[in-house]
């Protein structure tokens, strides 16, 4: 198994949007600076992890994406799946499909692709923001920018 830019950079973005902004509304271009994903893609995955009902839009000037859900609530099963659909194990077709008894090797890849599904699960969006927090990552960062006109 191997995970996409996609499902990488979408981890990295609703962990961006849980640890840096208290659930207020994020613009794409903030992430994008602090996680370093080029906007244009951001802007592709979060209309992939909005129509999965990951996150909300608000449209404004204080707008942008926010959580739809606690962080403690959304698992990395769910963004994966999400923007790359189902875990899956890839094996190549070795001839076995004919064989009149049961394909055991096949068996035990879908064993073991319900394994590694169940691992994304068990981790959530607050798991990863405790680990950050665990690593020294401040949430201050950058200051958040405001616009008067």
């Amino acid at each position: 198994m191997k995970l996409s830019s996609k499902g990488r950079y979408g981890v990295r973005a609703l962990f961006d949007i849980a640890f840096h902004n208290e659930g207020r509304p994020t613009q794409i271009r903030e992430i994008a600076e602090r996680e370093a994903i080029p906007a244009r893609f951001l802007e592709q995955i979060f209309q992939d992890l909005k129509r999965a009902g990951l996150v909300s839009a608000k449209r404004g000037p204080r707008g942008g994406y926010q959580l739809a859900r606690a962080p403690e609530t959304i698992s990395l099963g769910d963004v994966l799946r999400a923007l790359e659909g189902p875990v899956i194990v890839a094996v190549e077709d070795d001839g076995a499909r004919g064989r009149p008894e049961p394909d055991v090797v096949s068996s035990v890849f879908l064993s073991i692709a319900e394994r590694v599904s169940a691992c994304f699960d068990g981790v959530t969006l607050a798991d990863v923001c405790t680990e950050a927090t665990r690593l020294g990552l401040s949430t201050r960062g950058r200051p958040r920018l405001t616009y008067v006109i």
